[in-house]
């Protein structure tokens, strides 16, 4: 109808785009928006910050989707068996620091990784309690779940996470909201920007800021096997590794920042992780790089912003 209202026996939730009243589309569109562009003059008195990052997925990566697989499991427990070490290995050896989201399931599977992972320097952030899709959530039962995540990892990290990351970047409309009131520094989730930027709600400034991400920024769009819908790597790992080093070097052009999504399970087999190995040592010879945290990330753009 041409007031946005449905049919006569077509519920809301089945009206068409196109029948949408003004303030719907408006209100949806308006609910979380970017606000203001935060990028000081320098980073940390470099050129450039490389902001890594791993999603620590492992077995929720099947069960946060009602899955029960077996091998699918398995597929999860060598990014915990292989895939960490492997990865933990290749920054010490490049002294870099980077950010592992880790759901709080995870983390109760194996409490000693998220203390492994802190004691090698590690940032520890939140992602979701069991790999939920939060757009599937009420308000309560988002907000149970994200405060009880983060309680898992302040026990079994040592460290008191400060971030979020939406699992699969399916955020509500009440996650922004949910952070917000948790008083956590950044979220990671969302893709309005190539840099850091202060996140509004409902048009007001909340104080949050977000690292963004970017579907062209994670291992798993190129490298991810599944059978539902069946997929198959369709971009061998050279290619990968082009795509992420230009990038960085489009960022280090640009004096921003180059954040990158990778999985243990994914990124951290022998004929893989190459790439994160290569993209260290070309980032370390320019030199004037910042590898930071996503937390680092936050704070000094927020702080230094002009």
């Amino acid at each position: 109808m041409a007031d946005g209202r449905a049919p006569e026996g077509v519920p809301p939730q089945e009206v068409p785009p196109h029948a949408w009243p003004e303030a719907e589309w408006r209100g949806l569109v308006g609910r979380v928006r970017a606000g203001r562009r935060l990028r000081p003059p320098s980073w940390q008195g470099k050129r450039c910050a490389v902001a890594l990052s791993f999603d620590c997925d492992h077995e929720t990566f099947e069960m946060g989707q009602g899955g029960r697989a077996m091998g699918r499991l398995a597929w999860g427990e060598f990014g915990r068996r292989v895939g960490v070490p492997r990865i933990l290995d290749v920054l010490h050896r490049y002294d870099a620091r980077a950010t592992f989201f880790v759901p709080a399931v995870a983390a109760l599977i194996d409490p000693d990784e998220p203390r492994r992972i802190a004691a090698h320097g590690h940032e520890i952030g939140i992602h979701g309690f069991i790999h939920e899709n939060n757009s599937k959530l009420g308000y309560e039962d988002e907000r149970a779940l994200t405060e009880r995540a983060r309680d898992v990892l302040r026990a079994t990290s040592g460290t008191d996470p400060v971030g979020l990351r939406s699992a699969n970047w399916d955020l509500s409309r009440n996650t922004i909201a949910i952070a917000a009131e948790m008083g956590l520094l950044y979220d990671s989730s969302m893709m309005a920007d190539e840099e850091p930027y202060e996140l509004l709600l409902d048009g007001v400034e909340t104080g949050l800021v977000e690292v963004p991400v970017e579907w062209l920024r994670d291992d798993a769009v190129y490298l991810l096997f599944n059978r539902n819908p069946a997929t198959r790597p369709y971009t061998p790992p050279a290619a990968v590794l082009d795509i992420f080093l230009r990038e960085f070097d489009a960022a280090y052009a640009e004096g921003s920042v180059f954040q990158l999504v990778m999985h243990p399970f994914v990124i951290g087999y022998r004929s893989r992780i190459f790439i994160l190995e290569e993209i260290l040592r070309h980032a370390k010879a320019k030199g004037d790089v910042w590898f930071a945290t996503h937390a680092e990330v936050a704070a000094y753009a927020r702080d230094h912003a002009v």
